[in-house]
């Protein structure tokens, strides 16, 4: 078990310094809000919603509707539902790891677990990922929520720290790749199509798209006559 998760903590180790400063950012901004510190703790640890709990600090601070709310998280987070085709869920073992590991399955332990360097991680090895990242997301929250105040108001660029983290996975992503040109170039195209056609619904269409030119280029892949 400390084999695996010492290994845990240096698959983890980039993505949870990338978490340092958006967790600090968000706690800050939830006690910014007029909302308790311990808020920011509670909300990352039984929301992890990563991008959503931005958004659900000002919803809260407002006091809109929970209906509202749950539709927002919908549309916000329905990005979770693509995930699920290609996420190595069946490597974990158990009810309860399953559940835990569906409930955590974040942006970053996705791009992590389904990399190219992932295919031979065993499931108590994903779990202990996610289990890491979760607690790197909460603990800066509340390291952020309780220290929000000494930050100067000159630091600037804490809310790139997102940026700069998704890009760094992108290109791991499509150096996994492996020459796989047409796969990037498709990803490239959906993000522009939905982008100009659904700016307001701009993941769910370009998940949308991608899905849909995925499943196009299999078929017509699958369907060319083999030559002995």
């Amino acid at each position: 078990m400390y084999i695996t998760l010492r290994t845990a903590l240096k698959d983890s180790a980039g993505v949870g310094l990338g978490f340092l400063p958006l967790g600090l950012a968000y706690g800050a901004l939830v006690t910014q809000s007029g909302l308790d510190w311990w808020w920011a703790g509670l909300s990352a640890a039984v929301v992890f919603g990563g991008s959503f709990e931005f958004l659900l600090v000002g919803m809260v601070a407002a006091s809109v509707p929970l209906t509202a709310i749950a539709v927002s998280a919908l549309l916000v987070n329905v990005r979770h539902v693509f995930y699920a085709l290609s996420f190595p869920l069946h490597r974990v073992r158990g009810r309860l790891g399953k559940a835990y590991s569906t409930y955590a399955m974040c942006d970053e332990a996705y791009a992590l677990a389904t990399g190219e360097q992932a295919r031979t991680w065993s499931g108590r090895r994903l779990l202990w990922l996610q289990l890491l990242l979760h607690l790197y997301w909460a603990g800066s929250s509340i390291a952020g929520a309780l220290l929000g105040s000494l930050i100067p108001d000159s630091v600037t660029g804490l809310d790139f720290a997102l940026t700069a983290l998704f890009t760094v996975l992108a290109l791991d992503a499509v150096r996994d790749l492996r020459g796989d040109v047409p796969t990037p170039v498709l990803a490239a195209l959906s993000a522009l199509a939905a982008h100009l056609l659904f700016p307001g619904q701009l993941l769910l269409a370009a998940f949308t798209l991608l899905t849909a030119a995925l499943l196009a280029r299999h078929l017509t892949t699958s369907r060319k006559p083999r030559h002995a």
